[in-house]
């Protein structure tokens, strides 16, 4: 049973630890912005920490504070797992069920060290000792500064806050979502007065993109945007061939499963990729739509209310044909 109560680890960690950090695969700005700003709070309190990765990330989110110390487990596997097994405690951020860290899991699962879950994401598992869990953060950075707070501290330094606030305002669709709150605020109020500079974090997010980037947004929504007036809904495929058109680099399609929800009637959006062996998928709704549910239910994810990753092991038409006919039977639900 994971505890909830701090106290216990407050006093373990009042003296230096071996402390590993893990996210999950395909890390994005929370992740990133959370395990970065947890790193340089612990490397404040003495103690020895790695980030490890299950595999790499977009370039516009390596200009963080400590990116050149994360270590990936993808082409790098042995020194990433001895570093988990060798860590004292294991800090999982960003993440509620091991095979969130896919490639990572049975590590972590296995590794006999202390750990601790912070994390927003609904249906967590009991997996670790101590869980920091709350479903109405708008993201585990702002969990990360409550944290601190729970240890009797506050963030340190403008390197944790850079960090902590990119993964807020990522998360946050800059600050737009219905999960901000006035304690999001606050949060950026401390971060604003350690130095944070939010118009640079911004820019370094937002537009520092590459010209074949914006080229493969506009084919996007030109060319592979699916609307569905019936049914509310509206989706993009994206093919490997089509990708390597547009000299495709991870990242690259971030944020593109949001722009049909600006669609007047369109609730629910989707946005499907092909990959080696799989289609990776995003689904984003307004409103009343469980796409976590839906995630979960069908397609092998899961994630918020109203934002969900997936995967779909069939090929691109047969997915695409086996999303329409769920789309059918959930009519009723996206009608509203």
């Amino acid at each position: 049973m994971s505890k909830t109560d701090f106290t216990e680890l407050k006093d373990f960690l009042s003296s230096p630890k071996r402390i590993a950090i893990v996210s999950h695969k395909s890390p994005d700005g929370d992740a990133i912005g959370s395990s970065l700003g947890l790193y340089h709070y612990l490397l404040h309190k003495g103690h020895d920490v790695q980030v490890v990765m299950p595999n790499d990330y977009p370039s516009f989110l390596k200009w963080m504070p400590g990116n050149d110390k994360i270590v990936l487990h993808e082409g790098n596997e042995k020194n990433a797992e001895a570093l988990i097994n060798g860590a004292e405690v294991l800090f999982c951020l960003d993440f509620n069920t091991p095979n969130r860290a896919f490639g990572l899991e049975e590590v972590i699962q296995r590794s006999e060290n202390l750990k601790v879950m912070i994390d927003h994401h609904p249906q967590p598992d009991g997996f670790v000792d101590f869980m920091l869990s709350d479903t109405s953060s708008c993201s585990t950075a702002q969990l990360v500064h409550r944290f601190a707070a729970m240890m009797g501290d506050k963030i340190p330094n403008k390197e944790s806050a850079d960090c902590l606030y990119c993964g807020i305002m990522t998360d946050s669709g800059s600050f737009r979502f219905p999960s901000v709150t006035a304690e999001t605020h606050r949060v950026v109020a401390d971060f604003i007065e350690l130095g944070v500079k939010q118009d640079e974090v911004y820019n370094l997010v937002n537009n520092t993109s590459s010209e074949h980037r914006l080229r493969l947004l506009g084919y996007c929504v030109d060319d592979k945007l699916t609307v569905l007036p019936e049914l509310n809904t509206a989706f993009i495929t994206l093919t490997m061939e089509e990708k390597r058109r547009f000299h495709y680099q991870q990242g690259d399609t971030e944020g593109t499963v949001n722009y049909p929800l600006s669609i007047e009637g369109v609730n629910f959006s989707a946005i499907f990729i092909e990959a080696e062996g799989y289609v990776k998928i995003s689904f984003r709704s307004i409103g009343a739509f469980d796409v976590n549910e839906f995630a979960r239910a069908h397609f092998s994810g899961g994630g918020h209310r109203n934002a969900a990753g997936a995967r779909s092991d069939l090929p691109m038409k047969e997915t695409i044909e086996k999303f329409v006919d769920l789309l059918k039977q959930n009519a009723a639900k996206l009608n509203y």
